[in-house]
């Protein structure tokens, strides 16, 4: 990362602060190596990470160029993706049967939402030099899991527009079936996460603008396997992993409740991406061809890591009192976001390794920013929502 704090040292903290985050946009994208990569996400990093298009409290228009294929064939030649058709239409669940008639008080200390250790606030303290109340813990978490489940939100409106423009362009017709049941999936998550922020929690936060600039990007490029690839890979990807966590270590039983049921979907959703992607990765595809999409998702993997650096809580609480490289180091080193970027890279990696992403012309770039110990985990499509259910109730938290 560039080094800001030598330039802006002499600025107040908030206006540094503010700087930074310029400084840290920039050095996102000049670490870009291929320029095919900065190409496709240079413009939505324009609009996400400095125009802050997402945060502007207002709905954003973002152009679509893509084909759709039709085929009046109907082809029924894809038997895998046939028999996640069949599962995903047995799986659909009505989200009106989860039991929104629970109480939810954030606040309730026998009931968290998140683990008192999820953060350490004790080394927070100590960077501000002073002492916390329990109160003020308590709302920092409910802060912190506001934004969280927020981010799911925003995530899943992606995951919706994504997943239709997906199953209008992509090229197999039993895929085409098993897309439409991902729509409807992933409007119920929409409308899941909506209902219990709105319902139950009462806060809603603004799109990251990290999450922005990969939607903006999924939506605007025209080349369906680019779509694919964001999302069935690497936003569902990360996103298993991300619900994964929040299951494992809130209390809350109607947040448990509808996480358990959204892994279940997405743990599909994930497995239908490997299988439309893998043949056509390995086969159809020029090395020149694959080597851009091998870099894009490095890079899409560096933006999801950097995504979960929570700074609009940052600038809610902290600006102006400490650095934003402050709260970085802090927020990078609390035991819950470890164990979020433990999990959520467990779960992708492997799938970009199952897909042919994964060649030993990029492993060094995965191995220097400290990915490559998830290379031999269990790809998508040899995992199923069960067993990853039962991983995390057996998991230790923390």
């Amino acid at each position: 990362m560039l080094d800001s704090a030598r330039l802006t040292h002499l600025l107040p903290t908030k206006m540094r602060s503010q700087v930074d985050s310029y400084f840290e946009a920039l050095s996102v994208f000049t670490q870009i190596r291929d320029p095919r990569v900065l190409r496709s996400l240079g413009p939505s990093g324009i609009r996400g990470m400095l125009l802050h298009r997402g945060r502007q409290n207002e709905p954003t228009k973002i152009p679509c160029n893509y084909m759709a294929h039709f085929d009046w064939n109907y082809p029924a030649d894809q038997p895998a993706m046939a028999e996640l058709y069949r599962r995903a239409k047995q799986g659909q669940w009505d989200s009106d049967e989860m039991p929104w008639h629970t109480d939810v008080d954030p606040f309730n200390y026998e009931v968290p939402l998140l683990p008192d250790n999820f953060l350490d606030p004790q080394s927070l303290a100590d960077e501000l030099g002073t002492k916390f109340t329990n109160k003020e813990l308590a709302e920092l978490r409910f802060s912190v899991v506001c934004w969280l489940l927020s981010q799911f939100l925003h995530g899943e409106q992606g995951a919706l527009f994504a997943a239709c423009q997906v199953t209008e362009a992509v090229q197999f017709f039993d895929g085409k079936m098993y897309g439409a049941t991902q729509v409807m999936d992933e409007g119920r998550h929409v409308e899941v996460f909506n209902r219990y922020l709105d319902q139950k929690l009462g806060r809603l936060y603004r799109i990251n603008d990290n999450l922005f600039v990969i939607i903006d990007s999924l939506m605007t490029d025209s080349r369906w396997d680019m779509k694919f690839l964001g999302m069935q890979i690497m936003v569902e990807g990360l996103a298993l992993g991300a619900f994964g966590v929040i299951y494992k270590v809130t209390r809350e039983p109607l947040l448990r409740a509808i996480l358990e049921r959204v892994i279940q979907d997405e743990a599909r959703h994930v497995h239908y991406g490997v299988l439309a992607l893998r043949e056509h990765i390995t086969t159809q595809l020029t090395e020149r061809e694959r080597q851009e999409r091998e870099d894009w998702a490095f890079e899409v993997a560096i933006l999801m890591r950097n995504r979960f650096m929570v700074y609009e809580v940052y600038e809610e609480w902290f600006e102006g009192l400490m650095s934003r490289e402050h709260w970085r180091r802090f927020i990078t080193n609390a035991p819950g976001m470890k164990m979020f970027r433990q999990v959520m890279f467990s779960r992708l990696v492997p799938n970009l390794r199952a897909i042919g992403l994964l060649s030993e012309r990029i492993m060094p770039y995965y191995e220097k920013v400290g990915l490559m110990q998830y290379f031999d985990g269990v790809a998508a499509d040899n995992l199923t929502s069960d067993q990853m259910l039962r991983e995390l109730d057996g998991a230790v938290a923390f």
